[in-house]
C-alpha cells in the first residue's frame, strides 16, 4: 500500500520503532491473559491481585505510548505530504494546472489530504489489531493445538467475508472520490457565479436542480452504498466473534478437546480479540480512501518534489529577449481543433516600451505566457542575448517578469528583490503616483484592506510588481479599468517614470489615444504577430477598433 511505503521511505526508523511498541502491547496483552489463566482461573490466589494490576498498568502505558507515537508520527507525515503536494504545485507548469482546473487542485489539497490524514490516523488500529491477533493465536496454539485450528478458520472465514464487504467499499470510495471532484466545480460555480446566479433566479434554479443536486445524488448514492458495506462488515466480524465462544466451548465440553479452564481462556482471548479486530476491520476502509487519494494525487501528473526556491540569476544583465519562430498549439476539443499562436518572432530590447493590440481570441494573452516563460513553446526557441534558453535557465528567464495580468490574483505582501523586504522609499514614492496614498492600510509591509474597486486592486497590483524591481514590466489591459483621468496620467507620467528606472514594459492595450507613447506598436491576429509602422501605426493610433480584426 502507498500509504506504508511512503512511510517506511521518509520515517523509517521511528515507524519501525512504533511497530515494535505495537508488538510489545501485544505481547503484554496475551501476557495479561496468560496470567489470568495460570494465577486466577486455576490458583485463584488473592496475592496475585497486585500484579495483574500492576501489568494492566503497563499495558495500559504501552499501548497508549503506541498509539500516541503512531499519530503523532502521521501527523508529521501528513503535514510533510501537504507541503510538499503544495511545493509541486508551485513548480507545475502553468499549462498543467490549467487542464487540472482550481476545483480539481482544491479537492486535492482538502479532501485527498484529509483522507490520508484519517487513514494515517486510523493505522495504530489496524496494526495493533494485527499484532494482538497474531500473539493471541499463538498462545492459544501452545494451550490446545486442535481448538485453535477450528478458531483460526472460523477467524479466517470472518475475514475473508469482510474483505468482500470491504473490497465494495473500495469501489464506492473510488466513485465518491470522482463525485467530490464535480461538487467542487459546483461549489466554485456557486461562489464566483454568484452575481449572475442572484440576478437570473431561472438559470440558478436550472443550476441548482440539474447540475449540483445530480451531482450531490451521485454522492449520496455511493457514500451510503460505502458505508452500508462498512456498516456491514464491522457488523459480521462482530457477531462471528461471539459465534467463535460458542464454538469453543462446543469444542470443549461437547468435542472434549480441552478443560474448562482451557476454554475460558479461549473465551476469554477472543472476547480479548474482539475489539482490535473490529477496529482493524473499521480502519481498512479509511486506508483503502486513502490509497484512493494516493492514486488521485498521481493522477494530477503534477511537477516531482524539489526542495528549495533558488533561481540562478546570471541573465539578469541581458540587453535583448528573442522569440524566434515560437508556436503554441492549444489541444483539440469537441467543438473543433484546437487554436494555434505562431510561429511568432519577437525580439525585445531592453528599456523599451511597447504596446501590443488584437482582438478577442487572438492570442494576445497567449504570447504574454509564451514572452514571460509561464507556458514553453511546443516549437521555435527562445534567445537571450543571441543564446538559445536552456531548461535549466527557465526559472532565472521568468525572474525576468513582474506582471498584472487582467486575472491577476491579489496579494497583499510588498517584497522587493530576493524576497526581501520593499524598499520603503520606492513603496512610498509610487504610493503617491498611483493616488493611493491614503487608501491603503498597512502593517509593517502587508496591506490589510484589499476590499477595493477593480480599478484600485490594479493599482495596488502596479504597485507590488513595481516593488519586486524586475527589468521587465508586463501589464494586461492595464488600464481598462481605470478612470480616464488617471488612464491619462498611467500613459504620460507614469510610464516615463519607469523607463527612467531602466524597467522594459510590455503592454497588452487598446488604448488607442496613447499608442505614440509606445517605441514600438505590434498587432496579433489569428494567432499571427505582425508590427505596425508608418501609415499602419497611424490608422491604429487614430482608431484601435477599426484597426484591430476580431
Amino acid at each position: 500500500m502507498e500509504l506504508v511505503r511512503l512511510v517506511l521511505h521518509h520515517y523509517r526508523w521511528p515507524f519501525l520503532g512504533a511497530i515494535g511498541l505495537s508488538l510489545l502491547s501485544a505481547g503484554l496483552g496475551v501476557g495479561v491473559i496468560a496470567f489470568i489463566n495460570q494465577r486466577l482461573i486455576e490458583v485463584g490466589s488473592l496475592a496475585a491481585l497486585p500484579q495483574f494490576l500492576g501489568l494492566l498498568a503497563l499495558l495500559l502505558a504501552i499501548t497508549l505510548a503506541t498509539q500516541l507515537a503512531l499519530t503523532v508520527l502521521g501527523h508529521h507525515f501528513v503535514f510533510d505530504l501537504r507541503s510538499r503536494l503544495v511545493k509541486r504545485i508551485l513548480d507545475s507548469d502553468i499549462e498543467r494546472l490549467e487542464q487540472l482546473g482550481n476545483a480539481t487542485l482544491l479537492a486535492s489539497l482538502s479532501s485527498d489530504v484529509r483522507n490520508i490524514t484519517i487513514g494515517f490516523v486510523r493505522l495504530p488500529e489496524l496494526i495493533q489489531g494485527v499484532a494482538l491477533t497474531l500473539a493471541s493465536i499463538a498462545y492459544l496454539a501452545w494451550l490446545s493445538p486442535q481448538m485453535v485450528v477450528i478458531t483460526v478458520l472460523w477467524i479466517a472465514f470472518t475475514m475473508g467475508v469482510g474483505w468482500v464487504l470491504v473490497s465494495r467499499v473500495y469501489r464506492h470510495f473510488r466513485l465518491v472520490r470522482e463525485s467530490e471532484d464535480r461538487l467542487y466545480k459546483d461549489y466554485q460555480s456557486a461562489i464566483e457565479g454568484r452575481k449572475e446566479l442572484a440576478l437570473n433566479r431561472d438559470r440558478a434554479q436550472r443550476f441548482f436542480d440539474e447540475t449540483y443536486t445530480a451531482n450531490a445524488r451521485d454522492y449520496l448514492y455511493h457514500i451510503i452504498r460505502a458505508d452500508t458495506y462498512h456498516l456491514s462488515a464491522g457488523n459480521w466480524s462482530n457477531i462471528m466473534m461471539l459465534g467463535a465462544i460458542g464454538v469453543v466451548f462446543f469444542m470443549a465440553n461437547g468435542l472434549g478437546w480441552a478443560t474448562p479452564a482451557v476454554a475460558a481462556t479461549f473465551a476469554l482471548a477472543l472476547l480479548f480479540l474482539r475489539t482490535p479486530l473490529i477496529q482493524a476491520i473499521g480502519a481498512w476502509p479509511t486506508l483503502i480512501s486513502a490509497q484512493v487519494a494516493f492514486d488521485k494525487l498521481a493522477s494530477l501528473e503534477l511537477a516531482d518534489y524539489q526542495p528549495g526556491f533558488s533561481v540562478d540569476d546570471s541573465l539578469h544583465d541581458w540587453q535583448r529577449l528573442e522569440l524566434v519562430d515560437v508556436s503554441y498549439h492549444y489541444p483539440a476539443s469537441a467543438q473543433g481543433e484546437g487554436f494555434q499562436v505562431g510561429p511568432v518572432s519577437l525580439t525585445l530590447e531592453r528599456g523599451e516600451q511597447v504596446f501590443l493590440i488584437g482582438g478577442n481570441g487572438s492570442g494576445k494573452s497567449t504570447l504574454a505566457r509564451l514572452l514571460t516563460g509561464l507556458y514553453r513553446p511546443q516549437s521555435g526557441q527562445i534567445k537571450v542575448d543571441g543564446q538559445v534558453l536552456t531548461s535549466a535557465q527557465w526559472h532565472a528567464f521568468r525572474a525576468r517578469f513582474a506582471s498584472v495580468f487582467t486575472d491577476f490574483h491579489q496579494f497583499d505582501q510588498a517584497m522587493g528583490p530576493g524576497g526581501l523586504p520593499a524598499d520603503p522609499q520606492t513603496v512610498a514614492t509610487w504610493l503617491e503616483r498611483l493616488q493611493m496614498q491614503h487608501k491603503l492600510q498597512w502593517e509593517g509591509d502587508r496591506v490589510t484592506n484589499t476590499q477595493l474597486s477593480q480599478g484600485q486592486r490594479k493599482r495596488l497590483a502596479l504597485l507590488l510588481a513595481i516593488a519586486e524591481k524586475r527589468e521587465i514590466l508586463l501589464l494586461d489591459e492595464w488600464a481598462a479599468d481605470q478612470d480616464p483621468q488617471f488612464r491619462r496620467l498611467f500613459y504620460r507620467e507614469l510610464l516615463p517614470h519607469l523607463r527612467d528606472m531602466g524597467i522594459t514594459v510590455f503592454a497588452i492595450s487598446h488604448d488607442d489615444s496613447y499608442f505614440e507613447h509606445a517605441d514600438r506598436l505590434l498587432e496579433m491576429s489569428k494567432g499571427q504577430l505582425s508590427e505596425l509602422k508608418g501609415e499602419q501605426r497611424a490608422l491604429a493610433s487614430a482608431d484601435a477598433v477599426a484597426q484591430i480584426n476580431i
